[in-house]
């Protein structure tokens, strides 16, 4: 993977900055992208040359924000082999309660725009590139109150298989990662909740969290060589919450009031 070049959207935090680390430890160039400068220019600050790494500041939903997030790679490093598609909304409700302005936005940030990203980006990805969705594993089940985040999450699988056959003869793979919920300042605000705990923690068989280098270390996977011939997979890192009927022993055997 040496010397490949990478977009991460979503970089400045989290999971995008796990999978900044973890591609650049296999020597893969990174162009980030976020929001904010200054959260940019911090992560690079943080990775003090460990990785050969740019940003550009955009909001993914603007119209020309395909074109400067391509062209920043471009310019900086000359080409183009792997997009991840990690910006997303984490913003969920039941659809009865789900708003327009709600399900607007969540289509905007993690349909629309990775689409338009991936659509822009085609033409400079040729033979070992690489296109990464980060999914969830609310994209590959019914949950309860999931909205409009699942509804998107399950599009992104559909446009996963449609670019794998599309594109897979020109040597590009497209891949789906399905983790389960993950620990970063978008979800912190829930963590330690009871019923949070309840539908996650005591229904995942292995005993830890999912943490943002599972994902980080999937994504360095899939874009690798060793995972050649993997394409158009939804691959759920989730501890086996998405495959099994497992539930904690202290949930099963608890006392029904």
């Amino acid at each position: 993977m040496k010397g490949k070049v990478a977009i991460v959207t979503g970089a400045a935090g989290g999971i995008g900055e796990a999978i900044v680390h973890r591609l650049g430890e296999k020597g893969v160039k990174v162009l980030g992208t976020g929001r904010t400068a200054s959260k940019l220019e911090a992560l690079k600050e943080k990775l003090d040359g460990s990785v050969e790494f740019a940003h550009v500041a955009v909001d993914v939903t603007a119209d020309d924000a395909p074109k400067q997030i391509v062209d920043a790679a471009i310019s900086n490093f000359g080409k183009l082999d792997i997009v991840v598609n990690n910006a997303g909304s984490f913003n969920f409700g039941p659809v009865h309660e789900t708003t327009d302005q709600m399900l607007d936005e969540v289509l905007a940030i993690s349909m629309r725009a990775p689409f338009r990203l991936c659509r822009e980006a085609i033409a400079h990805v040729g033979k070992g590139g690489s296109f990464i969705f980060i999914g969830s594993t609310w994209g590959i089940y019914g949950t309860p109150g999931g909205g409009a985040y699942s509804v998107v999450k399950a599009g992104q699988i559909g446009l996963t298989q449609t670019m794998a056959a599309e594109y897979g003869r020109k040597g590009v793979r497209t891949n789906y990662i399905a983790p389960s919920v993950v620990r970063t300042e978008m979800t912190e605000a829930y963590w330690e909740t009871d019923y949070f705990q309840r539908v996650n923690q005591e229904l995942t068989p292995i005993d830890r969290d999912c943490t943002t280098d599972d994902i980080g270390h999937m994504v360095a996977f899939l874009c690798s060589d060793e995972a050649g011939f993997v394409n158009g997979q939804t691959i759920p890192v989730d501890g086996g919450i998405s495959t099994t009927r497992y539930l904690a022993p202290e949930a099963a055997f608890a006392e029904r009031k």
